[in-house]
């Protein structure tokens, strides 16, 4: 698949915004420490992918009714869905200059993660959380994401980047007054 810049300024996948708030102390905080243990962008890039998947759990996974949408919260509560976990690994690496881009996926509703800018391509990840069942890993080759969709049952990879998460999902995250209300009100389509 051929992934689609929305924003021909590749500056825009390097902004802050209210989701992806990067220049918050907390990000910042989180970044500089992850990036003395890098030695190099792809590293960083990796050590920040798996910091998001590994100790940020899953709300639904864990039970945690709480709902977080921005990167900074994200980090603060420990705790997001995959577009909050997709935010708060995007601030993470632009905070370190690495361009990074909302994406989606669609199933029964629709999947959020994020595409990073290294070596000249844009390579999408996952930062989900692993599961049985779901293991995905941090890859500039083939693609290793949390799911793959069924296409013959009209499920669909969505080939555009997003400077910013899309509408739909911001507006979703902050009308939901918690977990189970939000399962209820999870966009089935961009």
């Amino acid at each position: 698949m051929e992934l689609i810049q929305k924003n021909p300024d590749l500056s825009a996948y390097l902004a802050a915004d209210e989701a992806i708030d990067h220049e918050h102390p907390r990000v910042r905080e989180a970044a500089e420490r992850l990036a003395k243990e890098a030695d190099d962008s792809y590293d960083y890039a990796r050590l920040a992918f798996e910091f998001v998947r590994d100790t940020i759990p899953h709300s639904q996974d864990s039970g945690d009714p709480r709902v977080t949408w921005r990167a900074s919260d994200v980090l603060e509560q420990r705790t997001g869905i995959c577009y909050a976990k997709a935010h708060a690994l995007a601030a993470l690496l632009r905070a370190e200059d690495i361009p990074t881009a909302l994406c989606y996926q669609r199933f029964d509703v629709v999947h959020g993660l994020i595409a990073v800018r290294l070596d000249g391509a844009w390579h999408r990840q996952d930062p989900r959380g692993n599961k049985p069942g779901v293991n995905a890993r941090f890859s500039l080759g083939r693609e290793q994401l949390a799911f793959t969709p069924d296409h013959a049952a009209g499920e669909a990879d969505c080939p555009e980047l997003y400077a910013a998460p899309h509408p739909v999902v911001l507006d979703t995250l902050k009308a939901a007054t918690d977990r189970p209300h939000l399962w209820e009100i999870l966009p089935t389509a961009l």
